[in-house]
């Protein structure tokens, strides 16, 4: 996967071109890749995401489907403000830092959503970013299987296998929670929202990831989904 550098004013984008040129929605890297307003003015906006930031779902034209998801800050800090972030470099903003480990990860085979583009702009010691991602078909949050009880020990065996893989490859994810795993209609198990993770040597992290998950449950009624998970974590990793 090539990952290419634009920048329009003070906007950086970081873009997969070959996602660009599958799609047919013809949005050049630039500004309006990212603007909300651009993508309704075109009639292409077909859904919204629950959550903070409210994630858009965007008809890319050729039977493709992206997120559109900004970054918004949340708890306390977000009443000073809520989407801008203190620039430290281009490379060490959010969306950059996050659209390069989600392909790098994606290119290691692991059940990610293929990276599209990721944009910054720079508002002097400021800056506002935003990700976009290809849309898993078919896909539901684990958090929503739980609720209407249709995640079955089978399915969370292989979320458990999954994360498994996610920690062999050494990934840190820092809000591993019932939403930001995804179930596709081939029961498939994904793992998304990868902000502020990273790549690291094995540790207490990985009993910390699962203890989040764990509390994520409890919170959608379902901590008893924890001891399938558990075992499925314990068993080999699954095959790619």
């Amino acid at each position: 996967m090539g990952l290419a550098t634009c920048r329009a004013g003070k906007v950086f984008i970081l873009y997969d071109a070959a996602r660009l040129c599958d799609a047919a929605a013809e949005v050049p890297p630039g500004p309006q890749l990212v603007d909300p307003d651009h993508w309704r003015s075109q009639g292409r906006v077909t859904g919204e995401a629950p959550g903070r930031g409210a994630s858009l779902f965007l008809d890319a034209g050729a039977g493709h489907e992206w997120v559109l998801r900004p970054y918004r800050r949340g708890g306390l800090i977000a009443r000073l403000s809520a989407k801008r972030y203190l620039w430290t470099g281009l490379e060490q903003t959010r969306a950059f830092r996050e659209l390069r480990l989600t392909a790098a990860l994606h290119e290691r085979g692991l059940p990610v959503p293929r990276p599209v583009a990721a944009a910054v702009t720079r508002h002097g010691l400021t800056y506002e970013a935003a990700l976009i991602t290809e849309r898993i078909p078919g896909a539901r949050a684990l958090a929503d299987l739980l609720e209407a009880r249709r995640a079955g020990d089978a399915l969370l065996a292989e979320v458990g296998r999954t994360i498994r893989r996610f920690h062999d490859a050494g990934l840190d994810h820092v809000d591993l929670n019932a939403r930001n795993l995804l179930v596709d209609e081939a029961q498939r198990v994904w793992l998304i929202d990868l902000d502020r993770c990273r790549l690291r040597p094995k540790g207490a992290w990985q009993d910390a990831n699962l203890a989040r998950l764990e509390r994520s449950l409890v919170k959608f009624g379902a901590g008893d989904a924890m001891a399938p998970i558990r075992r499925g974590y314990g068993e080999a990793p699954a095959s790619g």
